[in-house]
């Protein structure tokens, strides 16, 4: 029997079981995947320990990318043949379709087919974050040519996708990071602007940067009491999406920015992308070669090569 990690009680990775465990023949809508390799996210680490958006009921499976090779195919599949090399888009619950294991099934719709040039292990590292940086900036804050964005925390994955998807739009990034450590880093990694926000005061800093205006859109993970200082630092009728709790401090609301601007603060997750048909398909369009130019032109945006 394939073997599958799982976890019988919350807490830190010593928790994580692999057990030997029977997987079903995958349902009319779902593929099967002999799994390659596997991707790795915060969010799985706050699932175990019981502190996500989503609660688990243990045992519980988790994980929510993979790549791997299609080994058998439900009734109502047919863009998907057995022998196929596969990542998987992260779906909307890792405890029904956890990635962790040697055999998983998935929802077809989840399951996209990649180019040669791509190994296994890129491939599987690659969905969560792309998903997460396109949905927001492009799907929701609709980011264009010559909008600024602030990227906070800009040095994670989500943050470096952020700064292609926003260039491909024609966006400035104002990433920011705690110290200057990370400065060369960022620019090298495409970041237009870098703040140590434990060196500079972030407010001014953006204002100079954008001339006086603020940043229309801002991407963070943190919250707590960082959102009253972006708040200050955006432009009338911008837009603030939180996707993340890094903070543990709920932090004050920034009222009388969010009047006086018009600002519109929203939380994030990857799965209002997911879960929507329209959108998926969008992700997958830009994942493909062939249809990338015709979903840009749509949406009326640039080729978006992610």
């Amino acid at each position: 029997m394939p073997r599958i990690v799982r976890f019988h009680e919350f807490g830190d990775a010593d928790v994580l079981r692999i057990e030997e465990l029977d997987v079903a023949f995958p349902a009319a809508d779902e593929v099967r995947i002999a799994v390659k390799a596997i991707g790795l996210n915060r969010a799985e680490v706050m699932f175990r320990r019981n502190a996500y958006v989503q609660q688990a009921e243990v045992p519980s499976q988790l994980g929510y990318e993979a790549a791997g090779v299609v080994e058998a195919i439900g009734t109502d599949v047919t863009d998907l043949e057995v022998g196929d090399a596969v990542s998987v888009i992260p779906t909307e619950d890792m405890a029904r379709w956890g990635a962790y294991g040697e055999l998983i099934n998935i929802p077809a719709r989840h399951v996209v087919k990649h180019p040669a040039n791509l190994s296994f292990e890129q491939a599987a590292a690659s969905w969560m974050m792309y998903v997460t940086a396109w949905g927001a900036l492009v799907e929701q804050a609709k980011l264009t040519s010559g909008d600024f964005v602030i990227v906070s925390a800009a040095s994670s994955s989500v943050g470096t996708a952020a700064f292609q998807i926003a260039h491909a739009v024609g966006a400035t990034v104002i990433a920011t990071t705690r110290t200057s450590a990370k400065r060369q880093a960022l620019i090298d990694a495409g970041a237009d602007h870098v703040i140590a926000t434990a060196e500079e005061d972030l407010v001014p800093t953006v204002m100079k940067i954008t001339g006086g205006k603020g940043a229309r859109v801002v991407l963070d993970p943190i919250g707590g009491p960082n959102i009253a200082i972006l708040a200050e630092a955006m432009a009338p009728r911008g837009i603030l999406l939180e996707y993340g709790a890094l903070s543990a401090d709920e932090g004050p609301f920034p009222q009388f920015a969010v009047l006086g601007k018009s600002l519109t603060l929203k939380g994030y997750l990857y799965n209002e992308i997911v879960s929507d048909d329209d959108a998926l398909a969008r992700v997958q369009g830009l994942h493909s070669r062939r249809t990338r130019q015709r979903v840009a032109d749509a949406a009326d945006l640039p080729d978006l090569r992610l």
